[in-house]
């Protein structure tokens, strides 16, 4: 079959969370079927980027929209009831090419990713679609409104309240709808939204595989560092937990990597944080590391970064919320929701290193069970 697959950003390099699910959910479907690339990108992806996605698509097409042409279209939506994010990717130029590229290869469906991307779906009268929520955008929003300064709150929450009429809107306009927890699901205001079928992440366990290697740092906190619920969480980590953990581990140290890290976070560096940014190979710092901490004060869909480190065996604290998508036992992960639990929980760990090796163990044999890539697109192909 002939599966047109839109995306909001080119699937490559993966810094973001959308970006990975696209980039694996392509990988998988290619083995049943025959896929057509669209994307939205601000720039065209470089030669390496294009010859990762070619050997799992019959054709690629990059329709370039760069940040200020989006910012105009943001412009437009105002008086509209548009969520501003939907309208940043919706370029009439974009659909006037995707209808040209869907004439010339015959697509015979639709794989669309995320609401983002609904818009150019919606150009496709006759055409069975599936819809990828990945995760609920408006609570994602409503929660990020909660906790803005007060000039940034009114926005938010009028994106907020777009975001919610439009999730439900968009589900009476295709066929099979995906989300990645049961959790998000929840979350979409529809009467029909238990149709909506769970398909989480995955892990490649072919190349998050457990490395012995020299300890450097005692904690990891890993994620796009642009990303404000990845910034408020781990300024909360360093602001909060690590000065309880100081008290009585004077030398523990934090390694926070990831993309892109904005001056908030830079501002945490010091002799016991290290500030490292994109990272090439992120196994080299899991490897590195004795914990990998996640007290996400914010948090919607399911965090792969936690997948990741227990599919290397790197015992993990993490807050209620990150773990409501995962749903680990508690043997297999430390759950934590002030700051005091979370530096008990770390200093157990430190000091007890055969509780944290059993723990990982058993996390590893989870994550192994649940959230293999495989077996979850094989779920989405069923639907498709």
């Amino acid at each position: 079959m002939k599966l047109l697959f839109l995306t909001s950003r080119f699937p490559f390099p993966i810094e973001k969370g959308d970006k990975l699910r696209a980039y694996y959910f392509i990988k998988h479907l290619s083995r049943y079927h025959s896929i057509y690339l669209f994307a939205i990108n601000d720039k065209q992806p470089d030669k390496n980027a294009l010859a990762e996605l070619k050997p799992y698509c019959a054709a690629i097409h990059v329709e370039v929209v760069t940040a200020t042409q989006s910012v105009l279209q943001m412009v437009k939506a105002i008086p509209t009831q548009t969520p501003f994010q939907v309208a940043y990717f919706t370029c009439n130029r974009a659909q006037i090419n995707l209808k040209t590229f869907i004439n010339e290869h015959s697509i015979d469906k639709v794989f669309c990713h995320l609401i983002r991307m609904a818009e150019y779906a919606n150009v496709l009268p006759g055409k069975k679609a599936v819809i990828d929520y990945m995760d609920a955008f408006a609570k994602g929003v409503e929660r990020m409104a909660a906790k803005a300064v007060w000039w940034k709150r009114l926005p938010y929450m009028i994106e907020e309240q777009r975001l919610v009429k439009y999730e439900a809107k968009v589900f009476d306009s295709f066929s099979q709808h995906i989300i990645i927890s049961a959790q998000d699901r929840e979350f979409i205001n529809h009467s029909n939204k238990k149709a909506i079928t769970v398909i989480p992440n995955g892990v490649e366990f072919d190349y998050y595989t457990p490395q012995q290697a020299q300890k450097k740092y005692d904690l990891l906190f890993m994620g796009n560092m642009a990303y404000p619920p990845n910034v408020d969480s781990v300024t909360y980590a360093a602001k909060k937990i690590m000065p309880l953990i100081h008290k009585r581990e004077p030398t523990a140290t934090l390694l926070i990597a990831g993309a892109t890290p904005v001056k908030q976070v830079c501002n945490l560096q010091s002799d016991k944080i290290t500030v490292s940014g994109w990272v090439d190979d992120a196994r080299t710092v899991f490897a590195a590391s004795r914990i990998m901490i996640a007290p996400m004060l914010i948090s919607i869909g399911l965090q792969n970064k936690i997948l990741q480190a227990m599919a290397m065996k790197i015992p993990c604290v993490i807050s209620r919320l990150a773990n409501n998508a995962i749903g680990a036992p508690d043997n297999c992960v430390c759950v934590a929701e002030n700051p005091e639990q979370y530096a008990e929980y770390i200093i157990d760990l430190l000091k007890h290193p055969e509780k944290a090796n059993e723990m990982a163990e058993r996390a590893y044999t989870f994550v192994k069970q649940h959230f293999e890539w495989e077996q979850n697109v094989a779920l989405a192909n069923k639907l498709i």
